[in-house]
């Protein structure tokens, strides 16, 4: 398994509906990291792209797009932009899950 960082960027002109939402958004996140597949994730914390970053477990790129295929935010169209890169933590708590 491989980590990748994947980055939200959400629909600003429907911060209603996200804040509706969040609840569901946030027990599907916690369902992948009571399984080990979400090491972490968050909003971004400053106002220049209001979105989140999330680190997962998968085998590719494709393999971490249909972990979150299923992520209440994106079924309900509030994330605008989706993009999943594969990131080596060589240092830090996320280090055991580094390529070699």
């Amino acid at each position: 398994m491989s980590v990748f960082a994947v980055e939200y960027t959400y629909d600003t002109a429907r911060t209603d509906d996200l804040a509706t939402v969040r609840p569901a958004h946030r027990e599907f996140l916690q369902g992948l990291l009571d399984e080990g597949s979400l090491l972490a994730s968050g909003p971004w914390r400053d106002n220049a792209a209001p979105g989140a970053l999330l680190l997962v477990l998968a085998q590719d790129v494709d393999g971490a797009q249909r972990l979150l295929d299923e992520d209440p935010f994106l079924k309900a169209h509030l994330i605008t932009q989706r993009t999943v890169r594969p990131w080596n933590p060589i240092m830090g708590a996320f280090a055991e899950h580094a390529s070699q």
